[in-house]
């Protein structure tokens, strides 16, 4: 009989209430790892990763910086289209939309470097895109910024990498020694 009261009470009230708001959107699949090199050097140190804001407009850092010396050349880290390259804010920048990445494409930036790549170029992963320019005050040594982009969202660009090129490949078992065969 409790049952029964309990059960006809929680129905009523559910009936009556208003509906809950629908649960929020899940977060974007990662990007796909289509990269296959570096854009400098063969595993250069991170000197400052990705830290994504709280808000649009909030402090946080939208890339990371790779140490580099100037004059190192730049690289595209997968096949694309050269969307921009130029002068932004005094500081040279190229833009690639990665091939295979959706709609809208992604887009790695590069900064600050000395294009030798003009918009609309089609590039292939590893091809030299420019060369790195002196330090322009971001990093406190000489760095390259390398950012990530899918429309307006700041993605990390090391998700890029696949874990061999960040050093971290698959486990591996060693033969254990003396154990018994069967």
């Amino acid at each position: 009989m409790r049952l029964e009261l309990l059960l006809t009470t929680v129905a009523a009230l559910l009936a009556t209430a208003p509906h809950l708001p629908a649960p929020a959107p899940s977060p974007a699949p990662p990007p796909p790892r289509t990269a296959t090199a570096w854009p400098v050097g063969t595993r250069p140190t991170v000197l400052r990763a990705w830290d994504p804001p709280a808000t649009d407009y909030g402090a946080g850092h939208r890339g990371v910086d790779l140490a580099a010396p100037p004059g190192s050349p730049v690289r595209a880290v997968a096949p694309g289209r050269v969307s921009f390259a130029g002068q932004v804010a005094g500081r040279g920048v190229v833009s690639v939309e990665l091939d295979g990445t959706g709609d809208p494409p992604l887009r790695t930036t590069y900064e600050p470097v000395r294009p030798t790549v003009k918009k609309g170029a089609e590039v292939s992963a590893g091809e030299q895109i420019g060369t790195l320019a002196p330090p322009a005050g971001h990093c406190p040594t000489s760095c390259l910024h390398w950012g990530l982009r899918r429309a307006d969202a700041y993605l990390d660009p090391l998700t890029l990498l696949p874990p061999w090129l960040l050093g971290r490949g698959p486990s591996r078992l060693l033969p254990l020694k003396g154990a018994p065969m069967r």
